[in-house]
């Protein structure tokens, strides 16, 4: 009798785990649902800022792997990277896509893309989106306490930030924008040389310059 009880209490356990494997399933699958209209979103907006978004989650993947990061970890912020420019939705085209250089005004108004990709991403109880948010928010933030929009400095800067940064600065110069023409691949390179403990966190430099022909 206690051994029929204990197998059947057993299948019951077993049917409940299933059943919460496949709602956690459909649970991430909507919030990535969520996540690809958001890119979406902002490919509308400028559609080579889309091509760059897209490049940014394989980049970050790559450098969160090799730095030895937990295959979960790897995968939100594939998924995630891609989102660190959301809040430019926010942001006027005579600003966003603009042939020049920006005025100090309007360069501090491109800055707020950052808040506004937050708050764009804020309140919700996914780990996904909620690095997503984390990103928004402080991939301009730099190693030196220099950066924007909190002037968060070394460790102090979320490690997902952090590693967008350096995928972000590469991807964009080595792109073409409306304002100039893209820079030679091997001058970015050492301009992230020069800003190693500067801009970028040292030991992520190390490792984006150590797997050059993999990026």
């Amino acid at each position: 009798m206690i051994n029929k009880q204990i197998l059947q209490y057993a299948k019951d356990l077993n049917r409940t785990y299933h059943d919460l494997r496949i709602t956690n399933k459909k649970l991430q699958e909507s919030y990535l649902d969520t996540i690809n209209r958001l890119i979406l979103a902002a490919k509308y907006k400028d559609e080579e800022t889309g091509v760059h978004i897209m490049r940014i989650g394989q980049m970050c993947a790559l450098i969160a792997k090799k730095m030895g990061l937990n295959s979960r970890i790897v995968e939100n912020i594939r998924f995630t990277a891609p989102l660190h420019d959301i809040g430019k939705i926010g942001i006027p085209d005579t600003i966003l896509l603009k042939k020049g250089k920006l005025s100090k005004e309007e360069f501090e108004l491109m800055k707020t893309h950052t808040i506004i990709g937050a708050k764009i991403l804020s309140d919700s109880k996914s780990e996904v989106l909620m690095m997503a948010q984390q990103i928004a928010l402080s991939h301009h933030e730099k190693w030196n306490g220099k950066g924007y929009p909190y002037g968060l400095a070394g460790v102090g800067i979320p490690l997902p930030g952090r590693i967008v940064a350096i995928a972000d600065f590469f991807d964009a110069l080595t792109s073409k924008r409306p304002y100039r023409d893209p820079f030679p691949k091997n001058k970015v390179i050492d301009m992230i040389r020069e800003e190693r403990a500067q801009y970028f966190d040292p030991k992520i430099v190390d490792i984006f310059l150590n797997n050059l022909n993999e990026f």
